[in-house]
């Protein structure tokens, strides 16, 4: 289904949100928990460089390459 755009090999750690940003880089961030205040600071995992297109959803697979699947728009009920 996911088409893998760039092999980056990101390990993943607990408590973090794994993302493309908008420059098209791998990143990630710590993720928000009840009554703790958290900065909202990038880090810049692995400099992708993806161009993205509209209609698709970029996203940190399970093996930690930078992927893209089409999204399910307009569905029949």
């Amino acid at each position: 289904m996911a088409e893998v755009l760039c092999k980056c090999g990101i390990k993943r750690e607990k408590g973090y949100l794994y993302f493309i940003d908008k420059k098209g880089n791998a990143a990630r961030c710590k993720m928000a928990r009840k009554g703790q205040k958290v900065d909202k600071k990038q880090d810049v995992l692995h400099n992708c460089g993806i161009k993205r297109e509209k209609g698709y959803l970029y996203f940190i697979d399970k093996q930690g390459n930078a992927a893209r699947a089409k999204m399910a728009r307009g569905r029949r009920k």
